[in-house]
């Protein structure tokens, strides 16, 4: 006889299957704990920061300067309340170790006006980002362009805000904000890295900056650049040290190059080649190049020809 079809699932089988497998896998459940700030709420908080960072560049329609104090009122207070409700989550799941006597809501509420406070100063180094960006790239039409179309600046927006929130050690949401642009940009800064003035990277697909990496004023990087630890066998041991490089003024590093290490200082004005891989600190006006290729040029009538029969 032939075998009978099985019969589909129903839902209450699935669910049944679903729960018991919380159960036994219990490391990656957060059920009746403290409530965790919103990852879609962080990223509708993120793009409306942008549009308040870069007015006009971020909207479906055009800003109009006679409206601009309504829009950007309008703009803060949603951001305020948003982003206080996620702080608040934040120091739930992670309490400061002595919260001020106001209270929590009161001091996640100082904590988020102080923050937006800092949008003017994080508006004057985009500007030298903006501009670092056009005057790098002969490809770049105009600084409108640059706003608007080079995933790089949007990527170090993001973190420059998440910065701010992480040196006023509030849990989650800065790293949450980044990995939001690490997604949409295929830039991955930590909020952690001190980053300077006039800093781009061109195509940035691929970079990676670590948490305690510094880096100076006027540094341009290429696409997959690692600035990254040596090591993190340590684990959590690791925690707090300086693990990543420090890149002074004025340096350049190209394509694929790869820098390691707390205590290693690429100095001012060094220019480091492309798939460099540098575990020493190097002088200022150091150029560090890899070892030139071995080139063979191989005549056509040398190349063995594929058979008759061979297809790619």
């Amino acid at each position: 006889m032939p075998d009978t079809p099985s019969m589909p699932l129903t839902v209450t089988q699935l669910t049944d299957r679903l729960v018991a497998s919380y159960a036994q896998a219990g490391g990656i459940n957060h059920l009746d704990g403290k409530n965790l700030p919103s990852k879609r709420a962080i990223a509708l908080l993120t793009a409306d920061l942008l549009r308040l960072l870069f007015p006009g560049f971020f909207d479906e329609k055009l800003v109009h300067s006679s409206e601009i104090r309504t829009t950007t009122s309008a703009l803060l207070e949603t951001a305020l309340h948003s982003l206080e409700a996620e702080i608040c989550k934040s120091l739930e799941y992670s309490p400061p170790p002595e919260l001020p006597k106001k209270g929590l809501r009161p001091f996640a509420h100082s904590l988020t006006v102080e923050f937006l406070a800092s949008l003017p100063r994080i508006r004057e180094l985009l500007q030298t980002d903006t501009e670092a960006a056009y005057n790098g790239d002969p490809a770049a039409l105009s600084k409108e362009e640059v706003i608007v179309a080079y995933p790089c600046i949007e990527a170090i927006a993001v973190q420059r805000l998440a910065h701010e929130l992480y040196l006023k050690n509030i849990p989650l949401i800065p790293r949450i904000m980044t990995e939001w642009a690490h997604a949409r940009t295929g830039m991955d800064l930590h909020p952690g890295a001190q980053i300077g003035s006039h800093f781009f990277v061109d195509h940035c697909t691929g970079t990676v900056v670590g948490e305690t990496t510094i880096i100076g004023s006027h540094v341009k990087m290429y696409q997959g650049v690692g600035l990254v630890a040596k090591s993190l066998a340590a684990g959590q041991q690791l925690r707090g040290q300086k693990r990543h490089p420090t890149i002074e003024d004025r340096v350049t590093i190209y394509a694929g190059a790869t820098i390691m290490g707390g205590d290693t200082i690429v100095g001012e004005g060094s220019t480091i080649g492309a798939n460099v891989f540098l575990t020493t600190s190097v002088p200022p006006n150091s150029l560090v190049v890899q070892e030139e290729a071995n080139v063979k040029v191989v005549s056509k009538k040398a190349r063995p020809r594929p058979p008759e029969d061979f297809h790619i």
